[in-house]
């Protein structure tokens, strides 16, 4: 198989890409890695020396591709699906490319440094820190509720990149801070997103780890219908 993805199946920027790779139809390898094996983080690292996944592989065109909106933007160029997943028009790709970067740093990132703060030991936290990531989270979903679109995708009339960033963006920050009651609009995209059978596919694939997320007791119950697995190497997973 030409692709392989390099990836924990809980960490939210790897279903990003994951929700790319189903949506365009490519077949691919997955292989899962934690980075608390130092096998693991080596492997990663003699790829992509700042240790972040997922990373892609193509031994077909003896190419590393990390970062997932390149990734993203890698396949749509060299293995594209029935539509793209950035769209032609420069003007809306414009618009796809900006919502993904949205919802990466300001969604994303604000998730991780409240989920990551909850992980420190007492008398080394930023409560300060936190405030302002939830701060931030509203933010966004203020930005959301007023420029979602009739389409009813955030980039355009298709599903596209920055949908694919949306979906797990949303899905772990909803369980930080909820949306459902007062952003309606928001709630609607959400649920539009996760009847998507790429979303459903990657979030099934990973319900078996949910239980080693630390906010896992605030996930919907839509969402918790897989026997959680035996996973003891935890460190590094990732959300």
């Amino acid at each position: 198989m030409n692709l392989q993805l390099l990836y924990h199946p809980l960490a939210s920027f790897c279903w990003k890409v994951q929700i790319a790779l189903y949506e365009i139809g490519t077949p691919f390898e997955a292989l899962l890695l934690d980075l608390g094996d130092p096998r693991d983080s080596e492997e990663l690292r003699s790829l992509w020396p700042l240790r972040k996944f997922p990373v892609l592989r193509d031994r077909e065109r003896d190419q590393v591709v990390p970062e997932t909106s390149i990734i993203i933007e890698y396949l749509d160029r060299h293995y594209a699906g029935t539509r793209p997943m950035i769209p032609r028009d420069p003007e809306l790709a414009l618009q796809e490319r900006l919502w993904d970067r949205l919802f990466d740093f300001y969604v994303q990132l604000p998730m991780q440094k409240i989920v990551g703060d909850g992980m420190r030991p007492e008398g080394h936290r930023d409560a300060v820190g936190v405030s302002e990531a939830r701060s931030m989270l509203h933010t966004l979903y203020c930005m959301l509720e007023k420029d979602l679109g009739a389409s009813g995708w955030v980039g355009g009339s298709d599903f596209g990149m920055a949908d694919c960033a949306a979906a797990p963006a949303l899905f772990y920050a909803g369980t930080l801070e909820s949306f459902e009651e007062r952003y309606p609009r928001v709630a609607a995209y959400f649920d539009r997103l996760s009847d998507r059978p790429s979303v459903v596919r990657t979030i099934k694939e990973a319900q078996p780890y949910f239980h080693m997320y630390p906010g896992s007791a605030a996930i919907p119950a839509r969402f918790l219908s897989a026997t959680a697995v035996s996973f003891s190497r935890t460190a590094g997973a990732g959300f």
